[in-house]
């Protein structure tokens, strides 16, 4: 599987660095593809957008970008490193409440410019594929098959993602401290998994005092209330490393063996330096907004440390999971050379802020969805008790500048309609009768309202 050599190489390097610690490291460079281009002070300040037509699309003619490469790299390609063309084939696991949103956000941009098909799923199994099923080829949308791209939350199972995808994908993926996530999972999922909604006062310190009095496992989605990174990697959420070590040992080595890299959700810049090194992009293909946030009356300000700890040992597969791959990280920046992934990290930082200011206003800021006016960047809200925040466009936006600023903040809900519509016109001949799947199972994030589905 393309990039796997690459990660096995890095993974046998020295131990890691300690991420909290300043940041040191050896610059080393990294290959991209092409040279670096001068910022465009023009675009930065938002006299418009530019194409540079230096894209060329699949077995088309060369497409004009709407992103011009915004600044040099810091880092110059290694003096014996050709450069690489762009990876153009990547499949990514989204796993739950990790920014896994976000870099799905990111790929389907990329994919528009570069007019690759992104896998989606069948109508029946609506903008998830069928999870909590296992994966299955099945489940994607004729009209999106073969894919260059894959980004929608699934179960993993490698034999049929490999029977899916091309020769040469980049499997990639996200893991998140496992507290964090677990908080956010109680929260965003309260009124679907039956494990938290029997809590009294939907209370995380309730639940974390007493998790077997609640949980039930194989319930309908129970694995939202226990290990859920590992059930979304393929591996059984129900096994415990206190009583099976070898059990966490294998998924790791099997997580290994098909993923070329595990980016980590607390570290989410330094992670898309390593992913654009990875698929030999540029910095200004990674930029993003943030999307999918929960508002600040929604979550914990901070989780008391033995509320973590309990987290932790309830969850202690995904923790297993978590903590290696952190480490392994970690040796990944080291081995890039770490002041260089950290100077790259914040010039996407710089850059990504004045992309927002571009887009949403001098003061960009993350609104309630009451308060979106455009309805293609209204947030779905998974319940009355959680608000999911999003970036509104400023009034009286036309042209390629507002195309562009509209899909950096567009949800994932509408985004994917919106790429299945067009790669249906795209596709002509390929669209035909749609099977009828057998018994899709009920799901947790339910299709928008019927006034927003056709925007």
């Amino acid at each position: 599987m393309g990039g796997r050599t690459a990660g096995r190489a890095e993974r046998r390097a020295e131990s890691p660095p300690d991420p909290i610690q300043a940041r040191r490291g050896e610059r080393t460079g990294a290959r991209r593809s092409g040279s670096p281009a001068p910022c465009d002070p023009h675009w930065i300040s938002g006299q418009g957008f530019r194409d540079s037509g230096d894209h060329p699309k699949p077995g088309s003619e060369a497409e004009p970008a709407a992103y011009p490469k915004l600044f040099p790299l810091s880092c110059p390609p290694l003096r014996d490193s050709p450069p690489r063309p762009k990876h153009m084939t990547v499949a990514f696991l989204k796993t739950h409440k990790t920014a896994g949103t976000t870099v799905q956000n990111i790929l389907f941009r990329f994919a528009e410019r570069h007019n690759l098909t992104v896998a989606l799923p069948h109508p029946s199994c609506e903008h998830q594929f069928c999870y909590p099923r296992n994966f299955s080829a099945h489940f994607v949308h004729p009209a999106t098959r073969p894919p260059h791209v894959l980004a929608s939350h699934l179960r993993f199972d490698r034999a049929e993602l490999e029977r899916l995808m091309p020769p040469g994908t980049v499997y990639v993926t996200i893991l998140r401290e496992p507290a964090a996530m677990f908080e956010s999972l109680f929260s965003y999922y309260n009124q679907y998994c039956p494990a938290f909604r029997r809590v009294p006062n939907a209370s995380l310190e309730a639940f974390l005092r007493a998790p077997e009095a609640y949980y039930r496992a194989g319930e309908h989605f129970a694995m939202f209330a226990h290990n859920t990174l590992a059930y979304d990697l393929g591996g059984d959420n129900e096994r415990s490393p206190r009583d099976d070590a070898a059990y966490l040992a294998g998924l790791i080595r099997q997580v290994e063996e098909v993923f070329s890299l595990v980016m980590i959700a607390e570290y989410f810049d330094e992670s898309l330096v390593l992913l654009r090194r990875l698929l030999a992009w540029d910095l200004d293909d990674v930029l993003y907004a943030k999307l999918n946030a929960r508002a600040a009356s929604s979550r914990l300000a901070a989780i008391p440390a033995a509320l973590a700890r309990a987290a932790r040992t309830w969850n202690a597969l995904d923790a297993g999971l978590y903590d290696h791959f952190n480490a392994t990280f970690w040796r990944r920046v080291a081995s890039a050379g770490r002041a260089c992934v950290e100077r790259e990290a914040r010039e996407l930082r710089e850059a990504r802020e004045r992309l927002l200011r571009r887009c949403f206003g001098a003061e960009p800021v993350l609104r309630p969805a009451a308060q979106i006016r455009t309805k293609q960047l209204q947030p779905w809200q998974p319940s009355r008790k959680v608000d999911i925040m999003g970036y509104d466009l400023p009034s009286g936006g036309a042209g390629p500048a507002t195309e562009t600023c509209l899909k950096l903040a567009m949800p994932e809900v509408q985004y994917s309609s919106y790429l299945l519509r067009k790669q249906k016109r795209r596709g002509g001949v390929r669209a035909r009768p749609e099977p009828v799947l057998d018994n899709p199972p009920p799901r947790p994030i339910r299709a928008l309202p019927r006034g927003l589905q056709g925007h």
